[in-house]
């Protein structure tokens, strides 16, 4: 006779009050807030268009809901389709992005993802939307602390996803990390709302599908979602701390100039916690470097010690030099590093070498530009046979406050082998730059000196 059991509780649907508290946490918006959302028509991302919807029209806002379609699935298009008529006939806006160009033949899982939220970002910027919601919710959390778990991560892996994370297009905001796919799912079924099962939840292939099957054998030992969520933001508080003390160190200890260089303070780096340190350090060597990954500890720890030590020799590490200069201590690009060449016209707008974007005007002669479209004008560094060219047609440049050891490294027009403008040296040749519209040249690493704190909902 099978044993008698407690029923399993039912979820309950997400309340409006409940869900109200759920954005705030994630705010501010603006008073009548334009917010998008991520939809691909699964529970989740139903759940919240709807939920958003709802917060959003009581205060004179909007919601623009997102479908990326990234073609690996034949049925891709079809269900597109079916979620834009799931929410017209809720009266949410609608538009689908498509993902196009050669696919990897390995690593699709993570090539798609950073094809979805460059897309997702691109639109919001191009339509001035600030916010983009995407719903992850505490069993995504609980996954992603594992798969961290299991990758070695430390810390700032461990604490899992940011309920809000800014990002250089858009806001993102993650409102639904506390709450259960339970829950989602009730709340769809309370408004009568069908969602799509995405096969690719359950391919075996896939670490996070594995991990995600494991959880429920999980939760006997006392390591259940929820559990592992609440972890994951104790985890997060920890990530909060460390990161405020990098930014008090950061502004008390580094000078970061237009240019892409930094002027570091030894002795205010040796003085911090050994942990807090490093993680300044690396920063440094990210946002000069235009490198997107943290340098490996090891190489980190042997730059640190020369950075605190007596003599601060020179080293090169993560696409930088370390150097003395005038009694300081300057990190600057390693010149020999900057191999990028990018061909660019009146117009455009481009990022080199992951520090400066550059954008170009329209204005000038359109007869000079026209000349140069035959042979291209090219951005490449200015290189010490750039800087021979152009001290020798202006030798007031031997005065100019950039250091040495960075003039090599700095972003130059060049057309037909000539240099036309150097904008941070102050340099424009007169005579081929004639007709050159406005250049527009900005140190924006895709990672920035202090990143913005990690929240935790």
């Amino acid at each position: 006779m099978p044993e008698d059991r407690e029923p399993a509780a039912v979820a309950a649907p997400l309340t409006a009050p409940e869900f109200d508290v759920l954005m705030a946490a994630v705010g501010p918006f603006e008073a009548r807030p334009r917010i998008a959302v991520a939809v691909s028509g699964g529970s989740d991302s139903m759940a919240l268009a709807l939920l958003l919807r709802n917060w959003a029209e009581p205060r004179g806002g909007e919601i623009i809901a997102l479908t990326v379609d990234h073609g690996l699935r034949p049925e891709s298009a079809a269900e597109a389709r079916k979620v834009g008529g799931w929410l017209a006939a809720r009266s949410i806006r609608h538009r689908v992005l498509r993902w196009s160009g050669p696919r990897p033949e390995s690593g699709v899982q993570a090539a798609a993802r950073s094809a979805r939220y460059r897309l997702l970002g691109a639109w919001c910027h191009r339509h001035g939307v600030l916010h983009l919601a995407v719903a992850h919710q505490l069993e995504d959390q609980a996954e992603t602390l594992l798969l961290r778990l299991a990758r070695g991560s430390g810390l700032e892996g461990l604490a899992a996803m940011a309920a809000v994370s800014e990002t250089e297009a858009v806001r993102l905001i993650r409102p639904l990390l506390s709450v259960d796919r339970a829950r989602l799912r009730a709340t769809l079924t309370a408004w009568g709302q069908p969602w799509i099962e995405d096969p690719t939840n359950r391919d075996e292939t896939y670490l996070r599908t594995r991990l995600r099957q494991l959880l429920p054998s999980l939760a006997p030992a006392g390591l259940s979602p929820a559990r592992l969520a609440a972890t994951a933001r104790q985890l997060g508080r920890a990530r909060a701390a460390i990161d405020d003390a990098v930014a008090a160190l950061l502004a008390r200890a580094v000078a970061l100039f237009p240019a892409g260089y930094a002027r570091l303070e030894p002795d205010a780096f040796a003085a911090a916690s050994r942990e807090v340190s490093l993680r300044a350090l690396a920063r440094c060597l990210m946002t000069v470097g235009g490198g997107v990954y943290t340098p490996r500890l090891d190489r980190l720890e042997r730059l640190h010690a020369a950075l605190c030590g007596p003599a601060a020799p020179a080293r090169t590490l993560a696409g930088c030099r370390m150097l003395r200069h005038r009694g300081a201590v300057i990190l600057c690009r390693e010149a020999a590093q900057v191999t990028e060449e990018r061909a660019i016209s009146a117009g455009g707008r481009l990022r080199w070498d992951g520090r400066f974007l550059i954008s170009i005007g329209r204005g000038g002669d359109i007869r000079a530009q026209a000349r140069r479209a035959e042979t291209g004008l090219l951005l490449r560094r200015l290189g010490p046979d750039g800087w021979a060219q152009i001290v020798a047609a202006a030798r007031w440049l031997r005065g100019n406050p950039v250091p040495p050891p960075v003039r090599p490294t700095l972003p130059a027009l060049w057309h037909d082998g000539r240099v036309l403008a150097v904008p941070h040296l102050g340099y424009r040749d007169p005579e081929a730059s004639a007709g050159l519209p406005p250049v527009r040249i900005d140190h924006a690493p895709a990672h920035p000196l202090a990143n913005a704190r990690f929240t935790v909902a």
